[in-house]
Protein backbone atom coordinates (compact mmCIF):
# COMPACT_ATOMS: atom_id res chain seq x y z
CA UNK A 1 0.00 0.00 0.00
CA UNK A 2 3.07 2.60 0.71
CA UNK A 3 4.39 1.30 -2.85
CA UNK A 4 0.96 2.08 -4.28
CA UNK A 5 1.10 5.93 -2.49
CA UNK A 6 4.44 6.77 -3.38
CA UNK A 7 3.98 5.66 -6.92
CA UNK A 8 0.95 7.71 -7.32
CA UNK A 9 2.26 11.34 -5.73
CA UNK A 10 5.35 10.04 -8.16
CA UNK A 11 2.62 10.42 -10.78
CA UNK A 12 0.84 13.60 -9.69
CA UNK A 13 4.23 15.35 -9.38
CA UNK A 14 5.14 14.16 -12.55
CA UNK A 15 1.75 15.17 -14.37
CA UNK A 16 1.86 18.73 -12.32
CA UNK A 17 5.47 19.31 -13.91
CA UNK A 18 4.92 17.88 -17.59
CA UNK A 19 1.69 20.32 -18.13
CA UNK A 20 3.78 23.29 -16.77
CA UNK A 21 1.93 25.60 -18.74
CA UNK A 22 -1.55 25.06 -16.68
CA UNK A 23 0.23 25.25 -13.50
CA UNK A 24 2.19 28.16 -13.88
CA UNK A 25 -1.40 29.72 -14.34
CA UNK A 26 -2.65 28.40 -11.33
CA UNK A 27 0.27 29.82 -9.54
CA UNK A 28 -0.18 33.08 -10.82
CA UNK A 29 -3.74 32.91 -9.94
CA UNK A 30 -2.63 32.15 -6.78
CA UNK A 31 -0.19 34.87 -6.09
CA UNK A 32 -2.61 37.38 -7.82
CA UNK A 33 -5.08 36.43 -4.94
CA UNK A 34 -2.65 36.28 -2.01
CA UNK A 35 0.05 38.74 -2.68
CA UNK A 36 -1.79 41.82 -2.41
CA UNK A 37 -3.73 40.77 0.38
CA UNK A 38 0.01 40.38 1.99
CA UNK A 39 0.57 43.82 0.99
CA UNK A 40 -2.30 45.13 2.75
CA UNK A 41 -2.16 43.28 6.27
CA UNK A 42 1.60 44.52 6.16
CA UNK A 43 0.34 48.18 5.55
CA UNK A 44 -2.37 47.36 8.68
CA UNK A 45 0.38 45.88 10.71
CA UNK A 46 3.02 48.48 9.94
CA UNK A 47 0.91 51.63 10.26
CA UNK A 48 -1.07 50.68 13.28
CA UNK A 49 1.35 48.22 14.76
CA UNK A 50 3.56 51.23 15.34
CA UNK A 51 0.53 53.26 16.53
CA UNK A 52 -0.08 50.58 19.09
CA UNK A 53 3.79 50.24 19.79
CA UNK A 54 4.33 53.81 20.42
CA UNK A 55 1.68 53.81 23.30
CA UNK A 56 2.85 50.85 24.77
CA UNK A 57 6.30 52.03 24.73
CA UNK A 58 5.79 55.49 25.78
CA UNK A 59 4.92 55.95 29.26
CA UNK A 60 3.42 59.32 29.34
CA UNK A 61 -0.03 57.40 27.33
CA UNK A 62 -0.11 54.75 31.01
CA UNK A 63 0.51 57.61 32.95
CA UNK A 64 -2.66 58.95 35.30
CA UNK A 65 -3.10 62.00 36.99
CA UNK A 66 -5.20 63.78 39.21
CA UNK A 67 -7.07 66.39 38.79
CA UNK A 68 -6.44 69.42 41.23
CA UNK A 69 -5.55 68.78 44.91
CA UNK A 70 -6.99 66.05 47.31
CA UNK A 71 -5.72 64.41 50.72
CA UNK A 72 -3.89 60.76 50.04
CA UNK A 73 -2.11 58.89 52.93
CA UNK A 74 0.29 56.66 53.46
CA UNK A 75 -1.97 53.78 53.98
CA UNK A 76 -4.54 54.66 50.73
CA UNK A 77 -0.91 54.82 48.60
CA UNK A 78 0.53 51.62 49.85
CA UNK A 79 -3.15 49.69 48.64
CA UNK A 80 -3.41 51.21 45.36
CA UNK A 81 0.41 50.06 44.78
CA UNK A 82 -0.41 46.75 45.96
CA UNK A 83 -3.24 47.02 42.42
CA UNK A 84 -1.98 44.25 39.56
CA UNK A 85 -2.84 47.16 37.07
CA UNK A 86 -0.38 49.05 39.03
CA UNK A 87 2.91 49.79 37.71
CA UNK A 88 4.41 52.36 39.37
CA UNK A 89 2.77 55.09 42.02
CA UNK A 90 4.73 57.47 44.25
CA UNK A 91 2.82 60.59 46.25
CA UNK A 92 3.48 64.36 45.19
CA UNK A 93 3.29 67.37 47.38
CA UNK A 94 2.31 70.76 47.24
CA UNK A 95 3.83 72.15 44.00
CA UNK A 96 4.90 75.39 45.91
CA UNK A 97 7.20 72.98 47.98
CA UNK A 98 8.38 71.35 45.05
CA UNK A 99 11.37 73.18 43.54
CA UNK A 100 14.63 73.80 44.53
CA UNK A 101 17.57 76.27 43.30
CA UNK A 102 20.30 74.53 42.09
CA UNK A 103 23.82 75.66 40.84
CA UNK A 104 26.99 73.64 39.30
CA UNK A 105 30.66 75.02 39.67
CA UNK A 106 31.11 74.37 35.80
CA UNK A 107 28.07 76.98 34.97
CA UNK A 108 27.70 80.43 36.28
CA UNK A 109 23.40 79.90 36.49
CA UNK A 110 21.52 78.78 39.43
CA UNK A 111 18.54 77.20 38.31
CA UNK A 112 15.07 76.98 39.61
CA UNK A 113 13.99 73.52 39.00
CA UNK A 114 10.92 71.29 39.52
CA UNK A 115 11.53 68.18 42.22
CA UNK A 116 9.67 65.43 40.86
CA UNK A 117 9.02 63.02 43.55
CA UNK A 118 10.82 59.09 41.80
CA UNK A 119 12.01 55.55 42.69
CA UNK A 120 13.32 52.65 41.12
CA UNK A 121 11.29 51.51 38.22
CA UNK A 122 10.22 55.04 37.17
CA UNK A 123 8.72 54.42 33.91
CA UNK A 124 10.11 57.71 33.01
CA UNK A 125 13.60 56.91 33.45
CA UNK A 126 15.48 54.20 31.71
CA UNK A 127 15.83 50.80 34.11
CA UNK A 128 19.57 50.76 32.97
CA UNK A 129 20.11 54.29 34.86
CA UNK A 130 20.61 54.83 38.82
CA UNK A 131 17.59 55.52 40.57
CA UNK A 132 17.54 58.51 42.99
CA UNK A 133 17.61 57.49 46.41
CA UNK A 134 18.37 59.02 50.33
CA UNK A 135 18.30 62.76 50.88
CA UNK A 136 21.73 63.76 47.79
CA UNK A 137 21.02 61.16 45.22
CA UNK A 138 19.55 62.92 42.38
CA UNK A 139 19.04 62.22 38.74
CA UNK A 140 18.72 65.48 36.10
CA UNK A 141 16.51 66.05 33.69
CA UNK A 142 18.36 66.49 29.99
CA UNK A 143 17.44 70.20 29.50
CA UNK A 144 18.74 70.91 33.37
CA UNK A 145 21.98 69.57 32.70
CA UNK A 146 22.92 71.20 29.80
CA UNK A 147 22.42 74.39 30.95
CA UNK A 148 24.56 72.95 34.42
CA UNK A 149 27.06 71.72 32.07
CA UNK A 150 26.97 68.55 34.17
CA UNK A 151 27.10 65.11 33.28
CA UNK A 152 26.68 61.38 35.78
CA UNK A 153 29.45 61.81 38.46
CA UNK A 154 28.78 65.27 39.16
CA UNK A 155 27.97 67.53 42.33
CA UNK A 156 25.51 69.74 42.42
CA UNK A 157 24.46 72.51 45.07
CA UNK A 158 21.48 72.88 46.12
CA UNK A 159 19.59 75.76 47.82
CA UNK A 160 16.23 76.49 49.77
CA UNK A 161 14.77 79.63 51.00
CA UNK A 162 11.98 80.02 53.79
CA UNK A 163 10.39 82.48 56.36
CA UNK A 164 10.56 81.29 59.59
CA UNK A 165 9.09 83.12 62.74
CA UNK A 166 9.42 86.32 60.61
CA UNK A 167 13.12 85.51 59.66
CA UNK A 168 14.36 84.65 56.03
CA UNK A 169 16.66 81.23 56.40
CA UNK A 170 18.70 79.15 53.95
CA UNK A 171 20.23 75.67 53.84
CA UNK A 172 22.52 74.40 51.47
CA UNK A 173 21.97 70.66 50.26
CA UNK A 174 25.03 68.88 48.50
CA UNK A 175 23.83 66.80 45.75
CA UNK A 176 25.21 64.00 43.42
CA UNK A 177 23.67 63.45 39.99
CA UNK A 178 23.97 60.18 39.51
CA UNK A 179 21.90 59.70 36.17
CA UNK A 180 21.03 62.09 33.33
CA UNK A 181 17.20 61.27 32.29
CA UNK A 182 16.40 60.63 28.39
CA UNK A 183 15.57 63.85 26.42
CA UNK A 184 11.98 62.43 26.26
CA UNK A 185 11.41 62.10 30.06
CA UNK A 186 10.83 65.46 31.40
CA UNK A 187 11.54 68.09 28.95
CA UNK A 188 11.30 71.05 31.37
CA UNK A 189 14.01 71.23 33.73
CA UNK A 190 13.69 69.43 36.55
CA UNK A 191 15.20 67.06 39.31
CA UNK A 192 14.02 63.68 39.59
CA UNK A 193 14.44 62.70 43.82
CA UNK A 194 13.36 59.86 46.25
CA UNK A 195 10.06 60.89 48.36
CA UNK A 196 12.43 60.88 51.33
CA UNK A 197 13.93 64.23 49.63
CA UNK A 198 10.67 65.69 48.46
CA UNK A 199 8.87 65.30 51.86
CA UNK A 200 12.00 67.10 53.24
CA UNK A 201 11.63 69.76 51.03
CA UNK A 202 8.07 70.37 51.85
CA UNK A 203 9.07 69.63 55.91
CA UNK A 204 11.23 72.64 55.75
CA UNK A 205 9.53 75.05 53.93
CA UNK A 206 6.37 74.83 56.36
CA UNK A 207 8.81 74.98 59.04
CA UNK A 208 8.90 71.83 60.58
CA UNK A 209 12.45 70.24 61.86
CA UNK A 210 14.57 67.64 59.12
CA UNK A 211 16.77 65.63 62.06
CA UNK A 212 18.38 64.12 59.10
CA UNK A 213 19.59 67.04 57.40
CA UNK A 214 20.22 69.37 60.31
CA UNK A 215 17.11 71.73 59.54
CA UNK A 216 15.57 73.50 62.41
CA UNK A 217 12.02 73.73 62.90
CA UNK A 218 8.59 72.21 64.61
CA UNK A 219 8.32 68.96 64.98
CA UNK A 220 5.37 67.22 62.93
CA UNK A 221 2.81 66.16 64.76
CA UNK A 222 0.00 65.38 62.42
CA UNK A 223 0.07 62.01 59.86
CA UNK A 224 1.34 63.12 56.77
CA UNK A 225 -0.97 63.75 53.92
CA UNK A 226 -0.06 64.22 50.14
CA UNK A 227 -1.85 66.44 47.65
CA UNK A 228 -1.51 64.15 44.47
CA UNK A 229 0.72 61.50 43.19
CA UNK A 230 2.50 60.15 40.46
CA UNK A 231 1.03 56.54 38.71
CA UNK A 232 1.33 54.78 35.80
CA UNK A 233 -0.81 51.49 34.68
CA UNK A 234 0.47 48.30 33.99
CA UNK A 235 -0.41 48.58 30.45
CA UNK A 236 -2.28 51.14 28.03
CA UNK A 237 -5.12 48.19 27.84
CA UNK A 238 -5.62 48.75 32.02
CA UNK A 239 -5.47 52.66 31.91
CA UNK A 240 -9.44 52.69 31.00
CA UNK A 241 -10.11 50.55 34.25
CA UNK A 242 -7.87 52.39 36.52
CA UNK A 243 -9.69 55.65 35.32
CA UNK A 244 -13.49 54.32 36.03
CA UNK A 245 -12.59 52.82 39.22
CA UNK A 246 -11.32 56.66 40.15
CA UNK A 247 -13.76 57.90 39.00
CA UNK A 248 -16.40 55.69 40.74
CA UNK A 249 -14.14 56.65 44.41
CA UNK A 250 -14.97 60.30 43.40
CA UNK A 251 -11.06 61.23 42.13
CA UNK A 252 -11.00 63.14 38.92
CA UNK A 253 -8.03 62.21 36.41
CA UNK A 254 -6.66 62.74 33.38
CA UNK A 255 -5.82 59.74 31.00
CA UNK A 256 -4.83 59.31 27.58
CA UNK A 257 -7.54 56.76 27.48
CA UNK A 258 -9.70 58.18 24.68
CA UNK A 259 -6.39 58.33 22.27
CA UNK A 260 -5.60 54.51 23.07
CA UNK A 261 -9.39 53.67 22.58
CA UNK A 262 -9.21 55.02 19.11
CA UNK A 263 -6.26 53.43 18.42
CA UNK A 264 -7.87 50.27 19.99
CA UNK A 265 -11.15 50.67 17.32
CA UNK A 266 -8.98 51.54 14.45
CA UNK A 267 -6.87 48.09 14.72
CA UNK A 268 -10.51 46.19 14.99
CA UNK A 269 -11.94 48.11 12.46
CA UNK A 270 -8.80 47.66 9.79
CA UNK A 271 -8.62 43.86 11.02
CA UNK A 272 -12.49 43.25 9.90
CA UNK A 273 -12.09 45.22 6.91
CA UNK A 274 -8.75 43.17 6.20
CA UNK A 275 -10.21 39.85 7.07
CA UNK A 276 -13.45 40.19 4.85
CA UNK A 277 -11.18 41.17 1.76
CA UNK A 278 -9.19 37.95 2.90
CA UNK A 279 -12.10 35.72 2.69
CA UNK A 280 -13.85 37.10 -0.35
CA UNK A 281 -10.31 36.77 -1.90
CA UNK A 282 -9.17 33.08 -0.58
CA UNK A 283 -12.82 31.63 -1.00
CA UNK A 284 -13.37 32.89 -4.92
CA UNK A 285 -9.52 31.19 -5.47
CA UNK A 286 -10.71 28.18 -3.68
CA UNK A 287 -13.55 28.09 -5.76
CA UNK A 288 -11.72 28.89 -8.75
CA UNK A 289 -8.98 26.51 -7.78
CA UNK A 290 -11.49 23.77 -7.48
CA UNK A 291 -13.10 24.53 -10.34
CA UNK A 292 -10.00 24.08 -12.62
CA UNK A 293 -9.22 20.77 -10.70
CA UNK A 294 -12.60 19.14 -11.50
CA UNK A 295 -12.26 20.08 -14.82
CA UNK A 296 -8.27 18.50 -15.14
CA UNK A 297 -9.71 15.46 -13.51
CA UNK A 298 -12.05 15.03 -16.21
CA UNK A 299 -10.04 15.45 -18.82
CA UNK A 300 -7.98 12.46 -17.70
CA UNK A 301 -10.87 10.25 -16.70
CA UNK A 302 -9.13 7.85 -18.79
CA UNK A 303 -6.00 8.17 -17.60
CA UNK A 304 -7.72 7.79 -13.51
CA UNK A 305 -9.54 4.72 -14.25
CA UNK A 306 -6.47 2.88 -15.88
CA UNK A 307 -4.92 3.61 -12.74
CA UNK A 308 -7.80 2.34 -10.56
CA UNK A 309 -7.97 -1.12 -12.97
CA UNK A 310 -4.74 -1.77 -12.68
CA UNK A 311 -4.96 -1.86 -8.52
CA UNK A 312 -5.12 1.80 -7.26
CA UNK A 313 -7.61 2.14 -4.75
CA UNK A 314 -10.12 5.03 -4.19
CA UNK A 315 -7.74 6.68 -1.42
CA UNK A 316 -4.50 6.63 -3.38
CA UNK A 317 -6.78 8.13 -6.42
CA UNK A 318 -7.80 11.27 -4.22
CA UNK A 319 -4.15 12.02 -3.51
CA UNK A 320 -3.26 12.84 -6.99
CA UNK A 321 -5.50 16.35 -6.90
CA UNK A 322 -4.92 17.27 -3.39
CA UNK A 323 -0.95 16.84 -3.98
CA UNK A 324 -0.73 19.00 -6.70
CA UNK A 325 -3.42 21.58 -4.97
CA UNK A 326 -0.57 21.42 -2.64
CA UNK A 327 2.55 22.30 -5.30
CA UNK A 328 0.30 24.83 -6.49
CA UNK A 329 -0.17 25.98 -2.85
CA UNK A 330 3.59 26.43 -1.90
CA UNK A 331 4.55 27.93 -5.24
CA UNK A 332 1.99 30.29 -5.30
CA UNK A 333 2.76 31.30 -1.50
CA UNK A 334 6.37 31.88 -2.24
CA UNK A 335 5.36 33.79 -5.52
CA UNK A 336 3.06 35.66 -2.91
CA UNK A 337 6.21 36.37 -0.90
CA UNK A 338 8.33 37.59 -3.59
CA UNK A 339 5.65 40.02 -4.44
CA UNK A 340 4.89 41.45 -1.20
CA UNK A 341 8.57 42.18 -0.16
CA UNK A 342 8.96 43.85 -3.66
CA UNK A 343 6.19 45.88 -2.90
CA UNK A 344 6.71 46.33 1.16
CA UNK A 345 10.28 47.76 -0.23
CA UNK A 346 9.13 49.89 -2.59
CA UNK A 347 6.67 51.57 0.04
CA UNK A 348 8.97 51.70 2.99
CA UNK A 349 11.80 53.37 0.48
CA UNK A 350 9.05 56.41 -0.81
CA UNK A 351 8.03 56.78 2.72
CA UNK A 352 11.35 56.94 4.15
CA UNK A 353 11.91 60.64 4.28
CA UNK A 354 8.35 61.04 6.49
CA UNK A 355 9.14 57.92 8.95
CA UNK A 356 11.63 57.70 11.99
CA UNK A 357 14.57 55.86 11.82
CA UNK A 358 14.15 52.37 11.14
CA UNK A 359 10.44 52.47 11.05
CA UNK A 360 8.38 50.71 8.55
CA UNK A 361 4.61 51.35 7.08
CA UNK A 362 4.77 47.82 5.51
CA UNK A 363 6.14 45.24 7.47
CA UNK A 364 5.00 41.54 8.53
CA UNK A 365 6.58 39.03 11.06
CA UNK A 366 8.24 35.64 10.37
CA UNK A 367 4.87 34.37 11.65
CA UNK A 368 3.31 35.85 9.61
CA UNK A 369 4.31 34.40 6.72
CA UNK A 370 3.85 31.02 7.95
CA UNK A 371 0.74 31.91 8.98
CA UNK A 372 -0.32 33.04 5.58
CA UNK A 373 1.27 29.48 4.47
CA UNK A 374 -0.96 27.57 6.65
CA UNK A 375 -4.01 29.57 5.33
CA UNK A 376 -3.17 28.92 1.83
CA UNK A 377 -2.54 25.27 2.52
CA UNK A 378 -6.16 24.74 3.45
CA UNK A 379 -7.60 26.91 0.82
CA UNK A 380 -5.57 25.02 -1.58
CA UNK A 381 -6.23 21.23 0.10
CA UNK A 382 -10.70 22.52 0.37
CA UNK A 383 -10.55 22.89 -3.29
CA UNK A 384 -8.93 19.75 -4.45
CA UNK A 385 -11.19 18.38 -2.24
CA UNK A 386 -14.04 18.78 -4.61
CA UNK A 387 -11.11 17.10 -7.78
CA UNK A 388 -10.50 14.47 -5.56
CA UNK A 389 -14.50 13.42 -5.14
CA UNK A 390 -14.61 13.57 -8.56
CA UNK A 391 -11.78 11.55 -9.10
CA UNK A 392 -12.75 8.59 -6.66
CA UNK A 393 -15.94 8.68 -8.83
CA UNK A 394 -14.20 7.20 -11.80
CA UNK A 395 -14.50 3.82 -12.56
CA UNK A 396 -12.00 0.75 -13.70
CA UNK A 397 -14.41 0.32 -16.38
CA UNK A 398 -13.74 3.85 -18.35
CA UNK A 399 -10.70 1.91 -18.35
CA UNK A 400 -11.31 -0.90 -20.18
CA UNK A 401 -14.29 0.75 -22.50
CA UNK A 402 -10.77 2.66 -24.26
CA UNK A 403 -9.20 -0.01 -24.67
Amino acid sequence: MLRQKRQILSLASRDYFHEWQISICFVLALAAVLGPMMVLFGLKFGIVGSMIEELVEDPLKREIRPVGSGHYDRVWMDKLRKRDDVAFIVPRVRSIASSLSVQSEASSRILHLEVIPSASGDPLLDASLAAPGGMDRVVLSASAARKLMVSAGDELQGSLVRTWRGRKERVVLPLKVVAIAPATAFKRDGLFASVMLVEALEDYRDGHAVPSMGWQGTAVTTERSYTGFRLYARSIYDVAALEDSFIRSGIEVRTQAADIETVRRMDNTLSAIYWAIALIGLGGFSLSLGASLWANVDRKRKELSVLRLVGFRTGEIVLFPLLQGVYTAVFGWGLACGIYLAAAWSINAMLAPQLERAQKVCRLLPEHYLIALGITLGAALLAALLAGMRAARVEPSEGLREL
